[in-house]
């Protein structure tokens, strides 16, 4: 991995610093909301924009790509960002805010389509995988960082707008400055049918559908959560903090357990977790110790299951639809969170801010639920055998998961092509010890090609 860093170094600092702005901004514009008195079914439905835009970016970056190609797009992406950041602190509108929300998450699905096809571009075969995982430690580390930033400057200024807007024009600096002059290609992939993605994995469809809806509450509505129940801007900065700590924590200790257990038991598992969980935030989360550990246990529970959700869904299909498959689960859950913030603000608005607790609660639990549902209408037969657990996260595009795959089929092939060399070398260990057994006549047994005493 330091061999990557050391090839890639620019590319990761210049992602370290947009997500250390985009980390800031959602939970900036949250608070700053609560602070303009802007109530929190209006709030649900600014932050929801950002998952319009990020849902309709999916879908035509692709196609800017193809007309005017990667180092446009990435600039004129870059400086609508920088500009909208500016002005959530000279228009303060919902209507002007939602449109602005909408624009950020149109750009930020493209930059992630640029970023992600540049490191597939750059990296080799034998690092590829390397190369994803401190891709999304870095990704997760901005995230985590930016909520701290929340701490330097009063959100009712301008000083934490200006922030992030220097960090994101900053960020492309490294980014440009490093590549390639001859830009990486992008084809988009076509897309399954949901009709049949849906056939082929319900539980996979209609529990990313529903997480959709988790991720709009944890990472959209927590500021404004946060803000309605008394907490301080310190207090806010590190509620959310703890959320994607635990992210980023319980992703690879359960990608483990996903590979030695029907993945189906460990959904069940970690959504009722992340239920119970909740249910603990409703009613002791007066304790501020104890609402942190709530929310770290729901990034913790939250985070891994997308990757969860996917690896049961490859499960069932071959490796040529996986990277299809994967944008159709990206727009399912999209779908979830577009809705995610509107429900939860007309709830947290109507009938108090414990609704925020209450529906991840419903949320985690109708996906735990379904979960024993199907496992009692299928069994557990896969394709061919087990897909290798992906650590992506829905704030990435599709093709990271196309690039994870990649890794994945790399890995494998030379783990088979080590199986084949344990396997010829005992062969001859074998060949040996039974000459010697049968007095052969102490001639040395001819060598394999290639081996060497």
């Amino acid at each position: 991995m330091l061999l990557v860093l050391k090839h890639s170094w620019a590319l990761m600092l210049g992602v370290l610093l947009l997500m250390l702005g985009n980390g800031l901004q959602g939970t900036l514009l949250g608070v700053r909301g609560s602070l303009e008195q802007i109530n929190s079914s209006t709030m649900g439905f600014i932050m929801a924009g950002y998952f319009v835009g990020f849902l309709g970016g999916s879908r035509l970056t692709p196609i800017m790509l193809q007309h005017v190609g990667h180092v446009r797009v990435f600039a004129a992406l870059g400086s609508l960002v920088s500009a909208a950041f500016i002005l959530y602190a000279a228009v303060v509108d919902p209507i002007a805010w939602w449109l602005l929300r909408v624009l950020v998450g149109f750009c930020f699905s493209g930059i992630y389509v640029v970023a992600e096809s540049w490191l597939n571009h750059s990296a080799s075969n034998e690092s590829r995988g390397q190369a994803l995982s401190l891709y999304l430690i870095v990704q997760m580390a901005g995230m985590v960082l930016g909520q701290l930033l929340l701490n330097v400057a009063d959100p009712a200024g301008y000083d934490l707008f200006v922030l992030i807007t220097v960090l994101v024009s900053v960020s492309f600096a490294p980014m440009l400055l490093s590549s390639s002059s001859s830009a990486p290609r992008i084809s988009a992939a076509r897309p399954m049918s949901l009709k049949e993605l849906i056939k082929t994995s319900p539980l996979a469809c209609f529990g990313i559908l529903l997480l959709g809806g988790v991720y709009a509450v944890l990472y959209a509505m927590s500021p404004v959560y946060a803000t309605e129940r008394g907490l301080s801007i310190a207090q806010t900065s590190y509620f959310i903090t703890a959320i994607f700590l635990g992210a980023m924590v319980f992703q690879f200790p359960i990608g483990w357990l996903s590979d030695k257990i029907d993945r189906r038991l460990l959904i069940i598992g970690v959504t009722a977790v992340g239920a119970l969980v909740s249910m603990m935030g409703m009613y002791l989360g007066d304790n501020y110790l104890v609402l942190l550990l709530a929310a770290f246990l729901l990034g913790g529970a939250a985070n891994p299951t997308y990757s969860l959700l996917v690896a049961y869904a490859n499960d069932y299909l071959e490796q040529d639809q996986m990277a299809s498959a994967a944008g159709g689960l990206l727009f399912i859950n999209g779908f979830g969170a577009m809705t995610g913030p509107v429900i939860v603000g007309f709830l947290m608005t109507k009938f108090g801010i414990e609704w925020y607790f209450i529906t991840l609660f419903l949320l985690l639990s109708c996906i735990c639920l379904y979960g024993i549902y199907r496992i009692s209408q299928r069994a557990h037969d896969v394709v061919h055998e087990a897909s290798p657990y992906l650590p992506i996260s829905a704030r990435t595009s599709g093709l990271a998961t196309e690039f994870a795959l990649s890794a994945a089929e790399e890995e494998q092939l030379e783990e088979l092509e080590d199986a084949e060399e344990v396997f010829e070398s005992r062969l001859y260990d074998d060949e040996v010890i039974q000459r010697m057994d049968d007095g052969s006549d102490g001639e040395t047994p001819s060598t394999p090609q290639g081996k060497t005493d």
